[in-house]
């Protein structure tokens, strides 16, 4: 695995750390009244920002090895160029799966009565 990949699989193992915190800490009657709640959210949004800008910018290393590729740079191989695209499809599908539960979580939450 290269940097990259390492460095999303961190920011998503950090997310779940997190996430699971969370849930331990609602059900404290302290840490509902705590602001840190507040605070972790921010943290949540920035490193989902990172995972994104992670996401493109990794897309955007497929494409310029494709294009070199097509070029016919030599110092790019096709092994480079179909292992940096797995890893792009990779990324973008686990980038999908998290949005998709974040849809199901807000439809959820705005469908319960008030």
């Amino acid at each position: 695995m290269d940097i990259k990949t390492n460095s999303l699989y961190a920011q998503m193992q950090s997310m779940s750390l997190q996430a699971t915190g969370n849930r331990l800490a609602i059900g404290d009657e302290s840490a509902m009244a705590s602001p840190a709640i507040n605070k972790a959210s921010g943290d949540f949004g920035s490193l989902l920002k990172d995972a994104i800008a992670n996401v493109n910018e990794l897309q955007q290393d497929v494409g310029a090895k494709r294009t070199a590729f097509e070029m016919g740079d030599r110092n790019v191989t096709l092994a480079d160029t179909m292992i940096a695209a797995s890893k792009a499809g990779i990324a973008f599908d686990a980038t999908v799966q998290v949005r998709n539960k974040f849809v199901e979580a807000y439809k959820e939450i705005m469908s319960m009565p008030v």
